[in-house]
């Protein structure tokens, strides 16, 4: 009788949870039986594996084989045990040393000729296994970049099984085409762990690679108003609604917002690669997100797609690929109204519950929102209603797809106007590149930064409201006309945290240590739409 263990990491959601793969060998006739709550695609890993074993030149044992998963009630899918259970059962049939692999963590899904296969969530799962003490981990050469992000944790990068049971049996290593001629040199394999890189060199080799071909702000036609609402937006993480007819530059401003977000900070870029990791969307050769992710889905996306969910353990859906970046909804009317409610949770709380049969997932979701939107089904509706071909009636059930309470969450609320000849021929002079704001907002993030040290926030869109009214005052009477609105039901009582969240992003951009009563009513203005008579200093010129 055999007996030989290796260790791998089921996903759920975005975290891991380290399994344990035991091979047990026993006198009967051969059979081939995986235990412990796997799904259909781990099931067929039983013939993946045989046969990879086969054709890596080792001999499959026959004998009653068992292979359990632990812990049993942590359902386990997708490809990526096929590693593990190989090593377990050559260590069981003594092919291997068991104490070679019993507390090595191995991910990767196995060819039928033996060619180690990436798989998703590489960089979650190599997390969840530093975090349970696990120091060495076996993933697919090309995911090792990915999973050397992970501080402290030596990565080997394999191309096959053979390669694999080369080096943990100390034998020349055999040469292995990489797949699509990509990869790292064999000499990679040389010791049994290549030492993990450290995250800040990731961080600033993914940082190097500039802004070329990125739209610019000055590309913009006028808008100043719309443009300095992007950038309040930008500053303090605000949501946007941005209104108009169609070609005003409603997409064009909403595709500028990214290049106006600092890069992000190397635990944002951690939680982001994770995201895209699961979700399997990280370019090649890039394994680090350092820049705010943009994402853009079409107006016929599901609830699922948007929130996450699916077949099985869910999966993550639109906002979680947005997590720290922006979420644009172009003509966010034509959304389904379950998908754009669904959106209320995780605006608030920055993160998404998913419940399937399957499990309950808590996926990261925290993201600035920005809507587009036309003010009527032929688009050309105004106050004075010129030009528009629209009943009344097809008007206001067209804005009511957005519904009161999801309204109530965005913070700015622009009129985008159409663009005049003027404005369209440069006349009036170009308005600011985007490097230039950028640096504004930068500044912006940093005095926020130093003002909420010591709190789990990092901008003034996540601040409680109680700490607005307790801890973070403005000035004396500065918030007066906001709290008349409240009194008046124009403003609800999130309404108003919005406010004077906006207003210190505002004292923010111009300088100020709090908000004065000029920056309250600044805030009111971009939230209402209504002009309050005072000018707004920051913004774009």
């Amino acid at each position: 009788m055999g007996f030989a263990r290796a260790c791998s990491v089921a996903l759920v959601g975005v975290e891991g949870v380290v399994v344990e793969v035991q091979a047990d060998l026993e006198p009967g006739v051969a059979a081939f039986t995986l235990v412990g709550l796997p799904d259909k695609s781990l099931v067929e890993s039983r013939d993946r594996v045989r046969a990879a074993v086969v054709n890596s030149g080792a001999e499959w044992p026959q004998k009653k084989l068992t292979v359990g998963l632990s812990p049993a009630s942590v359902p386990k899918s997708g490809s990526g045990f096929d590693l593990a259970v190989a090593c377990a059962v050559l260590g069981a049939a003594e092919r291997l040393d068991p104490a070679a692999i019993a507390d090595v963590v191995m991910i990767g899904e196995l060819g039928l000729d033996g060619r180690v296969r990436p798989v998703r969530g590489v960089l979650p799962a190599v997390l969840a296994a530093a975090e349970a003490g696990y120091r060495q981990v076996v993933v697919p050469e090309q995911t090792a970049g990915e999973a050397a992000l992970v501080p402290g944790v030596s990565v080997l990068g394999v191309r096959s099984l053979r390669q694999l049971v080369a080096v943990l049996c100390d034998e020349p290593v055999p040469d292995e085409p990489a797949d699509g001629g990509q990869g790292r040199p064999d000499a990679m394999l040389a010791g049994l762990m290549v030492p993990g890189i450290g995250l800040g060199t990731g961080l600033a080799a993914a940082s190097a690679g500039g802004d070329g071909g990125r739209p610019d702000l000055a590309d913009v036609a006028g808008q100043r108003r719309p443009r300095q609402a992007l950038e309040v937006a930008a500053a303090g993480g605000h949501h946007l609604l941005l209104s108009g007819p169609p070609g005003a530059g409603k997409t064009m401003l909403a595709e500028r917002l990214p290049a106006l977000l600092p890069p992000l900070t190397r635990q944002e870029s951690l939680e982001v690669t994770a995201v895209h990791s699961v979700a399997g969307i990280l370019p090649p050769g890039e394994p680090l997100v350092a820049r705010a992710p943009y994402c853009a889905p079409h107006h016929s996306a599901t609830m699922q797609s948007l929130v996450g969910g699916g077949n099985g353990m869910p999966r993550p859906g639109a906002v979680s690929l947005a997590h720290r970046g922006i979420l644009f909804l172009d003509e966010a009317p034509e959304f389904s109204a379950k998908a754009l409610d669904a959106l209320r949770q995780p605006l608030e709380s920055g993160h998404v519950v998913v419940a399937r049969a399957a499990g309950v997932v808590r996926l990261p979701a925290r993201f600035l929102m920005v809507l587009a939107a036309n003010p009527c089904p032929c688009g050309r509706h105004t106050l004075t209603g010129a030009g528009c071909e629209c009943p009344p009636s097809a008007v206001r059930r067209y804005q009511a797809r957005l519904s009161g309470p999801l309204l109530d969450r965005v913070d700015l609320r622009v009129e985008v106007e159409p663009v005049n000849r003027a404005d369209l021929l440069g006349q009036g002079g170009r308005g600011e590149p985007t490097a230039v704001v950028a640096a504004r907002v930068r500044e912006a993030r940093e005095r926020a930064a130093r003002r909420l040290a010591g709190t789990p926030w990092a901008t003034n869109s996540e601040v409680p409201g109680h700490e607005l009214r307790t801890r973070l005052l403005t000035a004396p009477g500065a918030p007066a006309q906001a709290e008349r609105d409240l009194e008046r039901g124009l403003l609800t009582a999130r309404g108003l945290d919005r406010v004077l969240r906006v207003a210190w992003t505002v004292a923010d951009l111009r300088g100020a240590d709090r908000p004065e009563a000029g920056d309250v009513a600044a805030a009111l203005e971009l939230r209402t739409g209504i002009r309050r008579g005072v000018p707004m200093e920051a913004g774009a010129r």
